[in-house]
C-alpha cells in the first residue's frame, strides 16, 4: 500500500492510461481525484471502484486554466494535502507542418504542454508540503520523430524537457518525472490496433511483439510517484517494449539468415 493516506490527482482519468493510473493508485491506497472533460466516463470508473470516499470525480477542461488551477487547489483543501499529480490529459495530432494550421498547432500545445505547466505550477506549493511528486505522461513520440506527427512530436518533446526543468528547479522538495509510453491498448488506439496494415507495419519494430496494456503504463506511473522512486528525479521512463531502442537498421538476421550471410553483411559494412 505505497499510497495509503495519500492524495493524487489524475487528469484525463476517465479512460485509457489515465484510467489505468487511477485504478493502480486506488488499489495501492490513494485517494484519487479523477479529473476528466467527460464526467460520465470518470464517474463510470469511480462507480466501478465502488469507493466514493477515495474516488472523487471532477469535471475539468484542461484548456481552462482557471478551472485547472481550481481543481488542484480545491482538491488539496478538501483533503488537507496533495501528494501526487499525474498530468495525463492530452490529445493526438496527425499532419506535417504543411498540413496543419496555426489554430491546430496552438490547440495541441495548449492541451499537451500548457496544461502540464499550469497544473504543475498550481500543484507545486502543495506538493512541497508533503515532499510529493509529479508524473507527466509524455510519449515515445517525444523521444524521436514520427512521420506526419509534427505537432504531437514537438509537444511531447516539450513535456519531457519541461519535466527536467521542473525537476532541477523544485528538488529536493518535489520530484518530477515523466513516463513515455509507446503503442498502448487504449480506446484512442483501437483503430490502429484493429488495422492489419498498421499492425503489419509495426511487425519488426516492436521487440515485445504487442502493444502495451494500460496497466503496464500505470505501473510505471505508480513507481515514479511512490517512495520507491525517492531518488529518481528528472527521469523520462520510456515504456515502449523496446521500440525506441532500435536504430532503424533492417533486421539482417531475418533477411540474410545464417551466420555465413551475416559475415557477408559485416564485410560489406567494412567495405
Amino acid at each position: 500500500m505505497r499510497f495509503k493516506d495519500k492524495v493524487a490527482i489524475v487528469t484525463g482519468g476517465g479512460s485509457g492510461i489515465g484510467e489505468g493510473a487511477v485504478r493502480r493508485l486506488h488499489r495501492e491506497g490513494a485517494t484519487v481525484v479523477i479529473a476528466d472533460i467527460r464526467p460520465e466516463a470518470a464517474q463510470a470508473v469511480a462507480d466501478d471502484l465502488g469507493d466514493p470516499a477515495r474516488a472523487i470525480v471532477r469535471e475539468v477542461n484542461v484548456l481552462d486554466n482557471e478551472a485547472l488551477a481550481a481543481l488542484v487547489d480545491e482538491s488539496a483543501a478538501r483533503f488537507g494535502r496533495l501528494d501526487l499529480l499525474v498530468n495525463n490529459a492530452g490529445m493526438g495530432s496527425f499532419g506535417k507542418v504543411t498540413q496543419i494550421d496555426l489554430a491546430h498547432w496552438r490547440e495541441v500545445m495548449a492541451v499537451d504542454v500548457e496544461s502540464v505547466f499550469w497544473a504543475s505550477r498550481t500543484a507545486i506549493p502543495h506538493l512541497e508540503k508533503t515532499r510529493g511528486a509529479i508524473v507527466n505522461v509524455a510519449s515515445a513520440s517525444g523521444v524521436a520523430a514520427d512521420y506526419g506527427f509534427a505537432a504531437y512530436n514537438a509537444a511531447k518533446a516539450a513535456v519531457i524537457n519541461l519535466t527536467r526543468a521542473m525537476a532541477i528547479d523544485h528538488a529536493p522538495l518535489v520530484r518530477v518525472n515523466a513516463v513515455s509510453p509507446g503503442l498502448t491498448r487504449t480506446p484512442l488506439a483501437v483503430g490502429l490496433l484493429d488495422n492489419p496494415d498498421v499492425m503489419a507495419a509495426y511487425d519488426g519494430v516492436l521487440p515485445m511483439g504487442r502493444a502495451a496494456e494500460t496497466s503496464e503504463i500505470a505501473a510505471a506511473i505508480a513507481f515514479l510517484g511512490s517512495d520507491d522512486a525517492s531518488y529518481v528525479n528528472g527521469h523520462n521512463l520510456v515504456v515502449d517494449g523496446g521500440m525506441t531502442a532500435h536504430t532503424g537498421q533492417p533486421n539482417f538476421s531475418r533477411i540474410l539468415g545464417d551466420a555465413s550471410h551475416l559475415d557477408q553483411a559485416e564485410s560489406a559494412f567494412r567495405g
